[in-house]
């Protein structure tokens, strides 16, 4: 079939009908702008539609690319909807509601201009202009980058409905028809609107409104074929002539085309001709009678013509054409012209095609350059569309669309089925009913309830089953009733609704217009209740479709060059329709129930032709077996066909765009095709596809199983082509099951996942790496309901196909401009690529499982498993993942184990276990176990984890370092569990010795932390003895050692092992650290009971051994693995390598252990001193306890460590001369230390006696040498702070021989030795005297009066005073005497 694609034999109808919430419509009313006619008023109008596109909508790179407007019309109500194939568009659907007038069948045109999209609508009152923006001219930019925009109706909540200059009544003419129901309307290229309406009398009536920018009046001209010239009427009043015509002149059908600055208006009168007018010239240009082209015409001639319709097609190369239907009585014709421009401004037609039909009642028809679509409605209530090359096309053959069938007038439910069940899937399987149908139906079965229909899909679900739950529970009247009445009142009542339903989906699928873009050759129906689009069909599904007696006049050459080939091609399709024909519904039941099921496809045929032979009683087998005998070579011809179904490809489709191409091209084509219609639409085509190719392939089934039967007989000695039979029926299976899996994609709806749910698996894909996958992009679904496959073509599938058409060399498809049928092939011919089974790629699985479809995902694969062989370990893998979330660990686990086998057989898989670098470090198979691992270590499952590393260590083999990973993995999760003994264990047998101690360093801290230290000390450490007691020791060198316990930890880990010199060495520095570090009560309480620990452990041993090596000062700065210390250059101190080692035997910790608890003692007596008790040596303790003092625990002190004696005794004479010199209060409180000590013990010989006597008058003599020495020092140095210091301490005597000293000084006596360089003198710089101290001195005197030496002295300083001023008062005038001169 190498001509399949080259030629468009027939379309198919595809829904474009979403399933969501009905389309929000904003309603406005238009009031009414004047006096309305009551004879208008009661006119009733037909139901009309239209559309518009744009004019670059077929240009790819045009901000209006795959856009376009559809609006519908009913009584007074306008509704318009802007579509769009590539965005979503926001506030895209208005009402509009005229007041007092209907709307015109036909009455709505837009146009557009550079900026603006007007739209042009006549009421039968009434003319109005809307003015809104142009697409172009509401965004900054055309590249636009989001997937939804505004639409053009967004603000025209801002227009003013009753502006006079865009809104007029139409006047009260004489001979404008009022039952007319055509019309035209036009822009002018000055920017005016130009209405047009047919007279009574054969002419035009055309009403001007001015530029919407210009200020003016509107005026009517009225186009008469009386005269030439025309009389122009204004300010609405008749002046124009009337012409003499009957009524048999009124124009049937009104049509415009613009040339340059005139405008032609085409009429197709009730006359049967054709008459051109120019509007410029207001003449008309040309008349033709369209019943010349009529063969039989006679009767018509007599009649006023009815139903005639007329459209205009223009092509700038071929110029204007024109497309006329003549209807008669049980029969119609179409004529195409061509217009003719002759010299001086004379027309004519050029007779192109005449088109007969039998269909009576034409809807609607549209006419392009090449071709006519005709859309008829006939008795039996079918909709028909067909189309027709009117140039080529000698036979007068139309080629015939598809259209979609309402779903089945009945349900037939079984026995074992539950009819609320069955009735639901019926009613809301995608693609069967529309939102609005359900929506009325359910209005109207609730009686008039009041009912919120604005609902979500599942929201209507739920209210359809409630009502007619409540519907059959109100009509019961008994209390009880048997199951199966139950079940018949039951399936009565969902009945009684599908009915409704049904019923309201055939009202809104009423056929209105047909909407044509020849640009884009996109061709949609417009209905009353949802848009459809029409799509080509492949050449398989044309011929299987395929009406018998077109069949018969099918061209052969489309199918194979060779004929011989062909006729064999159309007789098996001709067999294939036979049995399609006979086969009834439970047979086509058990086909299907068979695929779901995975039972064989071959048995399922096999039983279905025995029934068809059994039930044959119009002998269709005997009618196949004849036809088959026509088939030169069946196998070739079988072959042929299932070679034009299969997508299997061995190629993989390129993954994004080109990064050649420049970054506003790519984001230009990112948006191709992305709104959700589109999405929707594709899909449908996919799902139409898979339909019928699914009945060809179970059709071929079970032709194949009748030739088996047949054997020999069939074929003329083809005896050696049963093998060839039998490759071709496995060949076939799998195609019908692949073609069962696409349509059931098609129809499964995806599940609406939380935004956490979302995040949560993003982050699980995170740990796969696979987040940078296109398949992957996870995103919230939209609130309407997806189907699996919309999920995948709008995430996933659109972008690489849209990437792969344009990025080939030689690509099929222009870059310019976009033709529907061929985009629409292509890219339905490519997403069943992506989609079919048995292709390499696994995009499909990838996006379901990036976007959390677990359950689609787990019936998807389950589906596919038993028969499709490709891609089974990405199923597995993938399977393993539905299974983590659904809680099935264990079969996640053998799904994990099962995909391993396929590592690196397979792209998915390849995928999973690229590291980002690119850099190998193991085996595929051990890359993809690790990526496992990551994957259940991050869901939390460390049984699974130890389960399957178990399972990768064979793999690893003698591959230490995996080994040594695995092992670690094993160890970290049996840790994780508390599995300690399991642990150590994998601890043990892992090859890495730095891993090793790692875990091992793990094992002990977390141990520590869980309290666990029995199973830590037991534990037998074969050959990690050292490395773990290292390890403890330097944990305990490097954490606080009030809150944490590795030193008590490692000293039972070495009493445990009966190593008692470790266990004292231990502790002790235990003890040492204590007191240098922990500088509290509490760390001396427990540095005490480390030192006496250690003397334990000491007294364990034979006194030969019972010794320990000093714990070097630097054992915690220079533990193992602390940083290196360096220099102030960055570089590594040398360690001091003359160190010396220091043995401390039993006696030596006995003496540490009495300083301990004389520290302690210390600090219990004095809190103050505990900062600097704790690393006190023997002899600084002495002093601290002497200044404390504890004078009798210095001496016990000094015993010990056989100290000196003499500092003890010097601080006692100290406190005791203190004491003498203090008064009652300071006694009291400096003699309490008295209390402390025991003075029987602590003078006991008469020796120490002597000696604290020897002592004390030692002291006391050094006492008053001391003294003096200071006195003469102070004298001379600062004789005025002495005084004070004896005035201080009550020395009153000898202050006062102080004065009488310093004074006598002063005056020249004695001066040397008080530092005094120059005495009194007249030329000597002054002098002073401390007069304020003096004065004190005096008052100290003069207290006591009763004391008569205190007067005494007193009196003496008196007299040295006034000696004093008597020489300094000669002293000043000797020196005022001297500056006199």
């Amino acid at each position: 079939m190498a001509a399949a694609g080259s030629l468009e034999r027939s379309f198919v109808e595809l829904s474009g009908a979403e399933r969501e919430r009905p389309r929000h419509f904003r309603e406005f009313t238009v009031c009414d702008i004047g006096t309305a006619s009551a004879a208008f008023g009661t006119v009733k109008y037909s139901e009309s539609a239209g559309g518009f596109y744009y004019v670059e909508s077929g240009k790819l790179f045009s901000i209006t690319r795959n856009r376009f407007i559809h609006w519908k019309t009913s009584g007074d109500t306008l509704e318009l909807v802007e579509e769009s194939l590539d965005l979503n568009l926001l506030n895209n659907a208005v009402r509009l509601k005229f007041q007092n007038y209907n709307i015109l069948p036909g009455g709505v045109h837009v146009s557009e201009t550079q900026n603006h999209v007007i739209i042009l609508i006549l009421t039968n009152q009434t003319v109005h202009r809307l003015i809104l923006p142009h697409p172009s001219r509401m965004y900054r930019s055309e590249l636009v980058t989001e997937s939804q925009m505004q639409s053009i109706f967004t603000d025209i909540g801002k227009v003013d409905f009753r502006d006079p200059c865009n809104s007029q009544l139409i006047p009260s003419v004489p001979g404008l028809s009022p039952s007319s129901t055509t019309s035209a309307a036009w822009l002018s290229s000055d920017g005016e609107a130009l209405f047009a309406l047919p007279s009574a009398s054969g002419g035009i009536f055309v009403l001007k409104l001015p530029p919407y920018d210009v200020p003016g009046i509107a005026s009517v001209v009225e186009l008469k074929q009386s005269s030439v010239m025309q009389r122009l009427l204004t300010g609405w009043m008749p002046t124009a002539i009337r012409g003499d015509h009957g009524p048999s002149d009124r124009a049937l059908s009104l049509a415009v085309h613009c040339v340059e600055h005139d405008a032609f208006i085409f009429a197709l009168c009730q006359d049967h001709k054709l008459r051109m007018w120019s509007y410029k010239d207001q003449m008309c240009l040309m008349v033709a009678d369209m019943l010349e082209y009529v063969p039989v015409n006679k009767d018509l001639r007599l009649t006023a013509g009815t139903g005639h319709k007329l459209r205009l097609a223009y092509s700038p190369s071929m110029g204007l054409y024109l497309g006329i239907y003549m209807h008669a009585p049980k029969r119609g014709q179409f004529c195409v012209f061509q217009l003719v421009s002759t010299e001086n401004n004379r027309y004519s037609l050029d007779h192109i095609s005449s088109l007969f039909t039998s269909q009576e009642t034409l809807v609607d028809f549209a006419l392009t350059s090449t071709d006519i679509w005709a859309l008829w409605h006939d008795a039996e209530n079918q909709t028909i569309v067909k189309y027709i090359n009117f140039e080529h096309n000698v036979a007068g053959q139309w080629n015939p669309v598809f259209m979609q069938p309402l779903p089945e007038e009945e349900i037939v439910i079984r026995d074992d089925q539950d009819p609320r069940e069955m009735y639901l899937r019926s009613l809301f399987t995608p693609g069967h009913f529309i939102n609005a149908a359900l929506c009325k139906a359910l209005q109207i079965f609730c009686r008039g309830t009041e009912r919120n229909l604005d609902l979500s899909w599942n929201e209507l679900k739920k209210e359809i089953t409630l009502a007619v739950e409540n519907e059959l529970q109100g009509s019961v009247t008994e209390y009880e009733f048997s199951q199966d009445e139950f079940r018949t009142l039951q399936q009565e009542f969902w009945c009684k609704f599908y009915a409704c339903v049904l019923q309201y989906q055939e009202a809104l699928s009423h056929p209105l217009a047909l909407h044509l873009n020849p640009l884009t050759n996109m061709v949609c129906l417009l209905k009353k209740g949802y848009l459809s689009f029409l799509v080509p069909s492949s050449l398989v599904d044309h011929l299987y479709l395929l009406p018998d007696e077109h069949l018969l006049t099918e061209d052969e050459t489309t199918i194979s060059d060779d004929v011989d080939v062909a006729r064999d091609v159309l007789c098996l399709i001709k067999c294939l329709r036979m049995i399609g024909e006979s086969v009834t519904m439970d047979m086509a039941v058990l086909m299907e129930t068979s695929c779901y099921n995975l039972q064989s496809p071959e048995k399922a045929a096999e039983h279905i032709l025995e029934d068809l032979i059994t039930i044959d009683v119009e002998n269709v087998m005997e009618d196949i077996c004849s036809k088959l005998q026509e088939i030169r070579n069946p196998v070739h011809a079988i072959g042929l066909l299932i070679r034009e179904m299969d997508y299997e490809t061995e190629v993989e489709m390129e993954k994004g765009f080109d990064p050649a191409q420049p970054l506003n091209i790519r984001m230009n084509l990112s948006q191709l095709y992305g709104s959700s219609t589109a999405g929707y639409i594709v899909c449908r085509g996919v799902y139409k596809i898979a339909s019928t190719r699914f009945l060809i392939c179970r059709d071929l089934l079970i032709l194949q199983q009748l030739l088996t039967r047949l054997g020999d007989a069939v074929i003329l000695g083809a005896g050696q082509l049963f093998q060839a039979q039998q490759d071709l029926l496995h060949r076939t299976a799998p195609l019908l099951l692949s073609y069962y899996l696409i349509k059931w994609a098609s129809q499964c709806l995806a599940t609406d996942v939380p935004v956490d749910t979302l995040e949560s698996n993003l982050q699980h894909l995170s740990v796969l790496e696979l987040t940078d996958s296109g398949a992957l992009m996870a995103n919230k679904l939209v609130s309407s309901p997806q189907t699996i496959m919309e999920l995948f073509f709008q995430e996933v599938a659109r972008k690489h196909i849209i990437s792969h058409l344009f990025s080939q060399p030689k690509a099929p498809l222009s870059q310019t401009g976009l033709n529907w049928p061929e985009m629409i092939t292509a890219v339905t011919g490519y997403l069943l690529q992506l989609l079919w089974p048995s292709n390499p790629g696994c995009l499909f699985l990838e996006c379901l499982m990036g976007n959390c479809q677990y359950v689609q995902l787990q019936d998807y694969i389950q589906l596919l498993h038993p028969w499709c062989q490709v891609n089974v370990g990405s199923c597995r893998f993938m399977l393993g993942r539905c299974y983590l979330v659904t809680g099935e660990v264990q079969k996640a686990l053998e799904c994990f184990c099962q995909a391993a086998s396929e590592v690196g057989k397979e792209e998915f898989l390849d995928r999973l276990i690229r590291s980002e670098d690119g850099e190998i470090v193991s085996t595929p198979k051990l890359q993809y176990y690790d990526k496992v691992l990551r994957l259940l270590d991050i869901v939390g499952l460390p049984e699974l984890v130890i389960q399957l590393a178990t399972s990768a260590i064979t793999e690893a083999g003698d591959d230490w370092k995996s080994q040594a990973t695995l092992r670690t993995c094993i160890f970290k999760h049996h840790l994780d569990l508390g599995h300690n003994s399991q642990a150590y264990e994998a601890l043990t047998q892992i090859p890495d010795s730095s891993r090793q101690l790692d875990c091992l360093r793990q094992l002990v801290v977390v141990l520590c932390e869980r309290s666990q230290l029995q199973d830590l000390v037991e534990f037998p450490y074969v050959n990690l003895h050292n490395e773990v007691v290292g390890i403890i020791e330097s944990r305990a060198r490097a954490v606080d050692l009030m809150t944490h316990n590795y030193y008590e930890l490692l000293y039972a880990f070495h009493i445990y092992r009966h190593n008692y010199r470790k266990a004292g060495t231990v502790m002790f520095e235990y003890g040492m650290r204590l007191g240098r570090e922990v500088r509290t009560l509490r760390g001396l309480e427990k540095q005490a009971n480390c030192y006496l620990a250690a003397i334990n452990c000491l007294r364990l041993i034979r006194p030969e051994y019972a010794w320990i090596v000093q714990p070097a000062s630097g054992a915690v700065s220079d533990r193992p693995g602390a940083s290196p210390k360096r220099n102030h250059d960055g570089e590594c101190t040398a360690a001091p390598t003359n160190r010396q080692i220091e043995i401390l035997e039993l006696e030596d910790l006995e003496k540490e252990c009495s300083l301990a608890r004389i520290r302690l003692m210390l600090a219990r007596h004095d809190p103050s001193a505990i900062a600097i008790a704790g690393s006190s040596s023997a002899k600084e303790m002495g002093a601290l306890l002497v200044q404390a003092g504890l004078f009798d625990t210095a001496i016990s002190l000094c015993e010990t460590f056989k100290l000196p004696l003499t500092p003890v005794f010097e601080g006692l004479a100290f406190k005791c001369i203190k004491l003498q010199f203090g008064g009652e209060a300071a006694q009291g409180e400096a003699w309490a230390w008295l209390a402390t000590n025991q003075l029987s013990p602590v003078i006991t010989t008469k020796e120490s006696r002597d000696k604290l006597k020897h002592v004390l008058n030692h002291k006391t003599e050094e006492k008053s040498h001391l003294i003096d020495n200071i006195t003469v020092c102070l004298e001379k140095v600062d004789a005025a702070e002495l005084l004070r210091l004896y005035l201080n301490y009550d020395l009153l005597e000898e202050a006062v021989d102080l004065v009488s000293e310093y004074v006598d000084a002063v005056l020249g006596k004695g001066h040397q030795y008080f530092g005094i360089e120059f005495p009194l003198s007249a030329t000597a710089p002054m002098v002073w005297l401390p007069y304020s101290s003096i004065d004190q001195l005096l008052q100290a005197l003069g207290e006591n009066s009763a004391n008569s030496h205190n007067i005494i002295l007193s009196q003496k300083i008196l007299d040295k005073l006034e000696d004093y001023q008597q020489k300094v008062d000669k002293a000043t005038r000797d020196l005022l005497y001297r500056r006199d001169l």
